[in-house]
């Protein structure tokens, strides 16, 4: 079987003592596509140049809801830099990761919103998906998804077991992506969740190093992991690990390749 991992960090720190060996680990795994994603300018910076060593690693350059800066003119700033990323490299198949995340900083949620709504426009600009991540911000990243236009897709990124924002996410048009989380023994609604996400529409990730799935919970997680993804998946909707696997890696192709080898 192959896999594509929609959203992974293998540049993060966590893999700067072994980064080539678990490179090669992941593609021998199986994992023969895969979407490296920015969170700031610097990490942006090196998907970028990590992709363009590895043919099958592609780049994904935003702004983080996390790495806002503190002030709004250094966050416009931050996003012309990151975005004038996009000149240097044909690898950058998606803009992300952006949104909204309470959970650390309730403080500057305006700055956030702005930011988000920003990135969506560029994406539209430059005909790129978006790659969402929302936590503890259901609600307004639910009024942001029906109130602009996202007019080349995206995913809902590691997306929370909620009935509404998926729904939401899916009448915008949007791929939900599934990671580790829906493993979890603890994980509520995980399985509705994955029942009601049509075929067609869901995506795999590790969004590794971080939420590595059951059996392995707690440990480094990278992409040589979503075989356990895939084996939940199936077994959430009655459907053979390869069909899970094979449906998934078609669906990303077509959203962050345009079906380009």
């Amino acid at each position: 079987m192959e896999y594509f991992d929609s959203h992974m960090h293998i540049d993060d720190e966590k893999f700067d003592l072994d980064r080539e060996e678990i490179i090669k680990k992941i593609y021998n795994a199986g994992v023969t596509k895969c979407i490296d994603i920015g969170c700031d300018l610097i990490t942006s910076k090196k998907v970028i140049e990590i992709a363009e060593k590895h043919d099958f690693i592609y780049a994904s350059i935003g702004l983080h809801p996390e790495e806002i800066p503190q002030t709004e003119e250094e966050m416009w700033i931050t996003i012309d830099k990151i975005m004038e990323l996009y000149k240097t490299s044909k690898k950058i198949v998606a803009i992300g990761e952006i949104g909204l995340d309470y959970y650390w900083n309730k403080e500057n949620i305006e700055l956030q919103k702005k930011a988000f709504v920003k990135q969506i426009e560029i994406a539209n600009e430059l005909k790129l998906p978006v790659s969402i991540h929302t936590r503890d911000s259901i609600d307004d990243t639910i009024s942001i998804i029906r109130n602009n236009k996202i007019e080349n897709s995206g995913v809902l990124h590691c997306c929370p077991f909620n009935t509404e924002l998926v729904r939401h996410g899916l009448e915008a048009g949007l791929y939900i992506g599934f990671g580790g989380t829906c493993t979890f023994k603890n994980s509520k609604n995980a399985e509705k969740i994955v029942q009601i996400v049509p075929l067609e529409r869901i995506l795999i990730e590790t969004d590794s190093p971080y939420l590595a799935p059951e059996p392995l919970r707690g440990t480094r997680n990278d992409s040589s992991n979503l075989k356990y993804i895939v084996k939940k998946i199936a077994e959430f909707k009655g459907e053979t690990e390869e069909k899970i696997a094979n449906i998934t890696y078609k669906n990303a192709k077509k959203l962050f390749l345009r079906g380009d080898e």
